[in-house]
């Protein structure tokens, strides 16, 4: 008889649904309810772990309303668990207040307490229930009460008087106080954990009917997921049959337009997957994400079907995917088979401005009751333990910085932070705060209240209280609606290069773009700048090392750049195997008949799969799972224990020696967790060739697109020095010829309103609706006049130059915009009749361009009138410039270069290294190393001009300088100050 809360109930539970369980059956308990506090997260771990512990569950969930108790549901079976979830759902997604007494419900009970009963009589499915703590007051109020409705669940919230004392912390972390300061209605109290049956009992014992009543509840309920009902919309048109015909007619006409008539591979292929795509019953989701494209391209919405998915054939002809499978030999059985231990998921792409377009379609198309966003769970992690755990005791920020800055330092020992790190163990990767997955979307058959509670985030659209993890248990398929900058450039470059040169670009013509030319020149020489996933200075240096022309290396690099494959210290030796593939030994015959393709070196997600079957023994599904929880996908950590022994064991009874097995697992453990499948590497690898292509043939334009889309990895004055590289003339805002987003006419690049710090976006609009409809402003008067702008704003756009066009320096334009706003205060509106302007006589103004980039500098946050280097008070640009680095390899050698970017990572010694990007004075990009001996002396002091010695050295024919001295330049001042 007892109703139980876990760590489900955010900041208040103490016990996982694991440790619930075990603690239950140690005692004997034979049933449980589990009734969290405003949410049923926890329901379908709670029911599988209690039916394999040989428990019966009860579901149910704890209503309260800004912390006060209302009163528990209990549902009698899943409907009336579906009757819970509508009610707390419908207040959710209303934001309305949970009503007191509670609504009838047809399946469900209602536990209220003896403390806070409805003024009208029970209806036939409420209850009054009488805690323990209770039963010695119940006599003198037992007249008042009926004794068919008492019952007597005893509440848990944690296993025992410590989980009392975590439970309080956790209390005051949600209130925000000091522990000190809690009230008692604001906490739980210390006797909620589980008491022995029997001496729960003897507490009722004057009372047998409490205890009878008690027990008729439970036995009245029953819950199970163990139904195997589909969990996903199972027809998509009339009927399964119906569906099936018409993803095969799809398919063929798809065929026809990606491959012809005549290719009989694909053919097959077709056939193939259209068979195992019936038998498991997924037509309808595939004609679901073919709907959800459909409806995107005929938005004009770009896509990118990535992830699993592009294995399929199918998804290729259905315009889901635009990676072709039988060019880079994918197989669909890593998509979709029986034995794969999680359900397929398609991953599709849009663009930032178009995701939630497409969301709100799937909504509306399939409906609010059917379908919802996946919900995701952050927990307490590191530092913010700590944090707030030391705000809960009353400790100053700065005593608590120096806790997590310093944890070993002598003056941080005291009884307090020991008891603050103890604690602090306590409560890592407790649940913390529910929130959004990054996509996931789920299109149910049943209503998705059958199966969890809704919230209703800032996002707008109903969210599930649970996770991925259990909506794959549960046996759904989602799918993924994510959004990235690099499809809003490539869509923005087509329509750019449309309006600027009247050219329609076909960005979908995949096999133009990898037999193009200058594609594969530009992916040799890593002049891949604003280019999809391969214009970090990493990547770029990977491509150049290794030479890559072509979309099958484009293909690998996309994975091998992952932190795994550098981690094993694989990347190195992939690269050398690359270019020497007769010079190497396989580490073990299996590597070489299963991995010859990558030449013995994991670099796929397949590959995982591949060596832990065939190399270890390990079957499909068990491989699956253990890639799974290496990525951290899997929560069952006894079953990932148990698969990790039987590798070892499998390879033991193999005969391998200890080394070879250990050195495979090593390679394993660290780059599962970070790779990608190939069919998701192939997709990155698409998107990547198209921008690339626009690079290539259309650079200004596509530039433009990528300070427009501001997801690019680096900051906008890089892109806008690119676009300088490429012969541009780069414009700063201009009233007459800027828009709010950065434009090009011809060759010229007019940077838009938007980069101006702190300009109205109103006033920038007006800007433009007024240009447009009644020509190009005449002078300053003229703007003034028209637009009507704040003191404030004008200002703005005379520092940034927005009025050059009229000829006069900004200290006469300030000059002016004070004279002509000040006379013009007591003017409220725009006249009918603009009077001329009175022209003020001025005493001659010195300009000065290191003025202008000042002003640029703080405006818009780079200088455009004059690059970096002119404001380097020293007129030395080094020995030599980038382009040289090769002439002078192996020579020790200054270099001048302005700060790009730089990457920070600890050695395994647990020492850092740094490697920089930089440019130099003819604007070539550059890249730099620096070992800890060298930094410790000679550290990176934040943006600006660097004067670097060091040694040209070169891995795999890419360049850097070794640098073994640093010192950053100092630059001219501002002349007015």
């Amino acid at each position: 008889m007892y109703i139980c809360h876990t760590y489900y109930s955010l900041r208040y539970g103490v016990l996982s649904i694991e440790e619930l369980i075990a603690t239950a059956k140690s005692m004997g308990i034979q049933s449980l309810v589990l009734a969290d506090i405003n949410n049923s997260t926890g329901m379908p771990y709670f029911v599988k772990d209690c039916e394999k512990a040989g428990i019966k569950p009860v579901a149910g969930i704890e209503f309260r309303d800004k912390g006060k108790y209302l009163y528990t549901g209990i549902a009698r079976n899943n409907e009336g668990f579906r009757e819970l979830n509508e009610f707390l759902s419908h207040h959710n997604i209303t934001k309305t207040s949970l009503p007191f007494p509670a609504p009838r419900f047809n399946q469900a009970y209602i536990l209220y307490s003896m403390n806070n009963m409805p003024d009208r009589k029970l209806k036939e499915n409420e209850r009054i229930n009488i805690r323990a703590t209770e039963v010695n007051s119940l006599l003198s109020r037992m007249k008042k009460l009926d004794e068919y409705k008492l019952t007597g669940f005893h509440s848990v919230s944690f296993k025992d008087k410590a989980g009392w004392e975590i439970h309080k912390n956790l209390r005051a972390i949600d209130h925000n106080t000091l522990i000190d300061h809690l009230e008692p209605a604001q906490f739980a109290d210390k006797h909620e954990y589980f008491i022995d049956n029997d001496i729960l009992n003897s507490v009722y014992s004057d009372y047998p009917f409490i205890i009878e009543n008690s027990k008729h509840l439970l036995d009245d309920c029953h819950i199970s997921f163990n139904d195997n009902t589909p969990r996903n919309k199972q027809v998509f048109s009339a009927s399964r049959y119906d569906d099936k015909l018409l993803l095969e007619k799809l398919a063929w006409d798809g065929m026809q337009y990606r491959y012809g008539n005549n290719n009989n591979t694909a053919r097959e292929r077709i056939k193939h997957e259209l068979e195992i795509i019936d038998k498991l019953g997924f037509s309808a989701y595939f004609l679901i994400t073919w709907d959800i494209i459909r409806y995107s391209m005929a938005r004009g919405f770009y896509h990118v079907g990535r992830g699993s998915g592009a294995n399929s054939i199918v998804a290729y002809c259905l315009m889901i995917t635009n990676v072709d499978p039988i060019d880079l030999n994918l197989y669909f059985e890593r998509f979709i088979n029986p034995k794969r231990s999680t359900p397929p998921d398609f991953d599709i792409d849009y663009s930032w401005k178009d995701r939630d377009e497409v969301t709100d379609y799937i909504f509306k198309r399939y409906g609010y009751h059917h379908t919802a966003l996946l919900g995701t769970m952050s927990t307490f992690k590191g530092k913010s333990i700590i944090r707030e755990l030391g705000k809960v005791y009353g400790l100053p920020k700065e005593e608590i910085d120096s806790l997590i800055d310093n944890p070993g330092d002598k003056n941080n020992h005291s009884s307090l932070s020991a008891k603050i790190f103890r604690l602090g163990s306590r409560i890592a990767d407790f649940p913390n705060l529910r929130s959004i997955h990054a996509g996931g979307i789920l299109v149910s058959e049943n209503p998705i209240t059958c199966y969890t509670a809704l919230d209703m985030p800032p996002k707008g659209f109903p969210t599930t209280q649970w996770d991925m993890y259990v909506a794959e248990e549960l046996g759904y398929e989602k799918i993924d609606i994510l959004s990235q900058r690099g499809i809003g450039h490539i869509k923005e470059s087509a329509d750019i290069i449309r309006e600027n040169r009247g050219i329609d670009v076909d960005v979908h013509a995949i096999q133009k773009f990898k037999n193009d030319g200058k594609v594969k020149k530009y992916l040799a020489g890593g002049e891949t700048k604003g280019c999809f996933y391969i214009e970090s200075p990493a990547m770029r240096g990977l491509l150049q090392k290794l030479n890559c022309s072509d979309y099958p290396t484009l293909v690998a690099a996309s994975s091998v750049i992952r932190p795994g494959v550098a981690r094993s210290g694989m990347m190195k030796q992939y690269i050398h195997r690359f270019h020497n593939p007769d010079g190497f030994s396989y580490l073990h015959p299996v590597m070489k008949e299963q991995l010859s393709e990558t030449y013995g070196v994991m670099v796929y997600q397949e590959d995982v799969l591949k060596i832990c079957h065939h190399f270890a023994g390990l079957d499909l599904s068990d491989a699956d799972t253990l890639r799974r929880a290496m990525s951290g996908k899997y929560r069952s950590k006894s079953e990932i224990r148990k698969i990790t022994n039987r590798f070892f064991e499998n390879c033991r009874k193999k005969g391998y020696p200890d080394e070879i097995t250990k050195e495979v697992w090593r390679q394993i453990e660290s780059f599962a967790g970070y790779s990608f499948s190939k069919a998701h590497s192939a997709s990155y690898a698409v998107e990547s060739l198209q921008s690339l292509y626009l690079k290539a043939h259309f650079p200004l334009e596509f530039i433009v697109a990528v300070i427009n889309n501001f997801g690019g990895f680096y900051r906008t004055w890089v892109y806008a020095h690119e676009a300088l590289r490429y012969k541009a003339g780069l414009h700063p805002p201009c009233v007459n010829n800027s828009r709010y987003m950065t434009g090009i006419k011809d060759k010229d690049i007019y940077l838009g309103f938007i980069h101006i710090q702190n300009l109205d976006r109103s006033v920038a609009t007006i800007i433009e609706k007024i240009r447009d409809k009644e020509g190009l402003f005449t002078g300053l008067s003229d703007f003034v006049n028209r637009v009507r702008p704040g003191l404030e704003q004008l200002i703005l756009l005379i520092r940034t130059g927005a009025l050059r066009f009229t000829g006069k320096t900004k200290a006469e334009l300030l000059w002016e915009a004070h004279m002509l706003l000040n006379s013009r205060k007591t003017e409220k509106s725009r006249t009918l009749f603009d009077a001329p302007s009175k022209e003020y006589k001025l005493p001659d103004l010195d300009r000065n361009r290191i003025e202008d980039a000042y002003d640029e500098i703080e405006l818009l946050g780079f200088p455009v009138s004059i690059n970096w280097f002119g404001l380097v008070k020293s007129s030395f640009r080094g020995d030599i410039s980038a382009n040289d680095m090769k002439r002078m390899n192996g020579h020790r050698i200054r270099m001048v270069g302005h700060l790009v970017t730089v990457k920070y990572i600890k050695t395994v010694n647990r020492q850092w290294m740094n490697f920089g990007c930089f440019i130099d004075h003819k604007g070539q990009f550059f890249d730099t190393v620096h070992f800890s001996d060298s930094l410790a002396k000679y550290p990176f002091r934040g943006s600006g001009t660097y004067l670097m010695l060091g040694k040209v050295t070169e891995d795999f024919g890419f360049h850097q300088l070794e640098v073994e001295k640093m010192a950053k330049l100092a630059v001219k001042p501002d002349p007015r100050y």
